[in-house]
């Protein structure tokens, strides 16, 4: 086993709800996700958001993840309710984690009221085409790291593993890429094949292939590797699960009961109820 500090357990479900800013509406309509992963996540609208928030808080949660889907803009349009955050982060203590898509300079007004921005990132132009089919680039992805990182902005990147309709191999280059940064967290999802989405009939990559990935994640990058929220159930995610811990990652989102209990005879654990990126 890799040697080791705490194995940091993220429960987020707990205390940490993600919101939609867009409700069910993104302008895209991406092979893997197909608008599926924005129907479970709370929507308050405009008006409510900042009271919401202040509920939140009173009902003892400790922040919340602000995203939706893309605008005609391919952005998560929170640029839109910078007076919200702003008023949330001064009414409140909740931890603001922000999706934010293709971000520019005009955004850093507001993207210094949150507590950390998660940008997923993709490694390679086709599969950029083929599974957002939008025109843009590796190097569009890698501007909004310098515009971020060099603002002061705390980033974490995702990378989803087998987002090739299951097939890895762009993995590699991206965490070669991201090394590069100043990123103090790099998240790893492994693909869902997700029920009415393009990916439907797709392999989830296996779970060595993927742990391979990781493994490769803990030798290059000094900071710490979390293990995100989106990664097949069942026997896969006990095994991924298991591998991941004894490949020394840092951080654990929701991992199953079975793996919880066998971390703490190898590793000294701490749960914690909130997003693995803050």
């Amino acid at each position: 086993m890799a040697e080791r500090k705490k194995l940091k357990i993220y429960i987020p479900g707990i205390k940490f709800p993600s919101i939609s800013l867009t409700g069910n509406y993104c302008a895209l309509n991406c092979a893997h996700c197909g608008r599926h992963y924005l129907e479970s996540m709370r929507k308050p609208t405009r008006r409510e958001l900042v009271d919401y928030c202040v509920s939140l808080e009173r009902e003892g949660y400790t922040g919340c993840l602000l995203s939706g889907g893309l605008d005609s803009r391919l952005k998560v349009p929170l640029d839109k309710y910078a007076d919200e955050i702003r008023e949330i982060k001064r009414r409140t203590s909740l931890k603001l984690n922000a999706h934010v898509g293709f971000i520019d300079e005009k955004d850093l007004e507001w993207v210094k009221y949150v507590d950390v921005v998660s940008l997923d990132f993709v490694g390679d132009d086709d599969v950029i085409k083929r599974v957002y089919k939008i025109d843009r680039t590796v190097k569009d992805y890698l501007r909004i790291l310098d515009l971020l990182t060099e603002a002061g902005v705390r980033v974490a990147p995702h990378i989803t593993i087998g987002l090739d309709f299951g097939k890895v191999h762009w993995e590699y280059r991206a965490i070669d890429m991201l090394v590069k940064y100043p990123i103090d967290v790099l998240v790893l999802d492994v693909l869902i094949p997700t029920k009415g989405t393009e990916m439907e009939g797709v392999s989830s990559p296996g779970v060595e292939e993927s742990l391979d990935v990781v493994r490769y994640a803990r030798e290059r990058f000094d900071g710490e590797i979390s293990i995100g929220c989106m990664r097949p159930l069942g026997k896969w995610r006990l095994e991924f699960d298991r591998g991941a811990v004894l490949a020394g990652v840092d951080r654990l989102t929701n991992p199953p009961r079975k793996v919880i209990d066998w971390a703490k005879t190898v590793r000294e654990v701490e749960i914690i109820y909130e997003c693995c990126v803050v």
